[in-house]
């Protein structure tokens, strides 16, 4: 259910309109576009999801159910990688997919167990609860206003190069933030971090999910 999650991912992005374009599928699995169309073609059989052409691919209530058991299993993985091996959250991002696919699930319990049963990845973004077919929605830092705190999710998809910028800013996932100014016409962003200053350009704090910690913000799901 690899392409599953592909699917959620894609379709819970910023921007856009709740499904999955199968060029976008093709380009995020890495396979050619017949590949994909075959694949959507056979999860559509299953009830897994729905093809609408011209419009893109959505999981059915069954396909989010199974979309959230590959991504529960992933960020447990991610958790073990990180916590008990020492990787960093992006390398930990890069090697769960080997181990998560043939993971038993008496093995991902014990692993959830030993971890203290854990809220969220390495990345800060939660981890489904069993059974789960959804998650709480994250905002993107950039909508925030000034006055609100939040807790900071980074995708696993972050360049390494703006994943180095950030984090010589403090800017880390579960770092605490709080947004001091917000310029107008798509202008910085200033937020403390562990009591100082940073400026972020609106492009880089569009690509920060952030926990909301003060209020609820609707946003686009946790990637």
């Amino acid at each position: 259910m690899g392409s599953g999650k592909a699917v959620w991912r894609i379709s819970r992005a910023p921007g856009g309109d709740g499904s999955a374009r199968t060029g976008d599928l093709a380009g995020s699995l890495r396979v050619s576009p017949g590949t994909v169309t075959a694949t959507v073609k056979r999860l559509a059989e299953r009830g897994l999801l729905t093809h609408t052409p011209y419009h893109g691919v959505e999981l059915s209530r069954e396909g989010e159910r199974l979309a959230m058991q590959v991504i529960r299993r992933h960020r447990i993985v991610e958790r073990f990688l990180a916590d008990l091996l020492g990787y960093s959250w992006a390398e930990a991002d890069a090697l769960a997919p080997t181990f998560e696919h043939q993971l038993p699930q008496e093995v991902e319990d014990r692993l959830f167990v030993a971890l203290d049963r854990p809220t969220t990845c390495p990345h800060g973004f939660p981890i489904p609860g069993e059974g789960s077919d959804t998650l709480p929605q994250l905002a993107v830092l950039y909508d925030l206003t000034p006055g609100e705190r939040a807790v900071v999710a980074l995708p696993g998809s972050t360049a390494p190069e703006l994943a180095r910028f950030l984090d010589g800013l403090g800017v880390r996932p579960g770092v605490e933030v709080v947004v001091r100014e917000k310029q107008p016409f798509d202008g910085p962003v200033v937020v403390a971090v562990e009591g100082e200053d940073r400026t972020l350009g609106a492009g880089v704090a569009r690509q920060i999910f952030v926990r909301h910690l003060t209020a609820a913000v609707e946003g686009p799901a946790g990637l």
